[in-house]
């Protein structure tokens, strides 16, 4: 129980990686804030975490919303007093490449990725600072460092969300703020899952664990890193990708 009666928000905590941090959370005693614009995921998951008994809640929120993230955070701060963890998952791909790439898809990417994990972040830090306390966790990818084929907007989303956890690591450290980024391998997400068999493999073949990754094991680094286990790490950039691309 290394998170016994924290509060924490999770971003796009309805299916894959987002539903496995949200259940670790509420495994590890934090009550949990279900962030997720699909009303009958983001729902199920709430009553997942409220099963393990575990307070939940749940907001449709568009993380690329300034107004409707603030609006979110006041409302978790009436209903619980205090928010400890923030972990900005949320996020969806519009593949293309380099001279197909669209601005409406590169804005929408970017926006839900990179603005809307900003946006939370603003949201959530006068608070921390306040209190003295408080745990960032990111999620990029593997991507973010080494760069895809048609996966431009992604790609580029990825890595500044690397650049935005280290320079907002170095504004916040002061205040023993700790801001972290969790960097996927391929993931068994029902997004992988969907993908053709002779893709999956030719990234388990340069794989030196020689197989897929399953979304407990993201949520199992992100629950350390939103510990006080973890307390003198900050800025850093954990890869959890089975050794793909090291």
């Amino acid at each position: 129980m290394r998170l016994e009666d924290k509060k924490a928000i999770v971003t796009g905590a309805g299916q894959g990686i987002g539903r496995s941090i949200a259940l670790k959370m509420a495994q590890e005693g934090a009550d949990v804030v279900i962030a997720e614009m699909n009303l009958d995921t983001g729902e199920r998951v709430r009553k997942e975490v409220e099963a393990s008994g575990r307070k939940a809640l749940y907001f449709a929120v568009d993380v690329a919303n300034q107004g409707q993230v603030k609006g979110m955070v006041a409302e978790v701060l009436r209903a619980w007093g205090k928010i400890d963890i923030l972990i900005n998952n949320a996020g969806f791909d519009r593949g293309a490449t380099l001279l197909k790439v669209s601005e409406e898809d590169w804005d929408a990417v970017l926006g839900v990725h990179l603005k809307g994990a900003l946006n939370c972040i603003q949201a959530v830090v006068p608070h921390m600072i306040e209190n003295s306390y408080g745990k960032i966790v990111n999620i990029s990818s593997i991507w973010g460092k080494s760069g895809a084929i048609s996966e431009i907007s992604y790609s580029s989303a990825k890595a500044g969300i690397i650049g935005l956890t280290k320079s907002v690591a170095r504004e916040l450290g002061r205040y023993q703020i700790n801001v972290n980024v969790v960097l996927p391998g391929l993931i068994l997400t029902p997004t992988i899952a969907k993908m053709a068999e002779k893709y999956q493999n030719m990234v388990i073949e340069n794989t030196p664990l020689r197989r897929i990754g399953q979304p407990e094991e993201i949520a199992n680094v992100v629950a350390f890193l939103a510990s006080d286990e973890a307390s003198f790490m900050t800025g850093a950039a954990v890869e959890v990708s089975g050794g793909w691309n090291m």
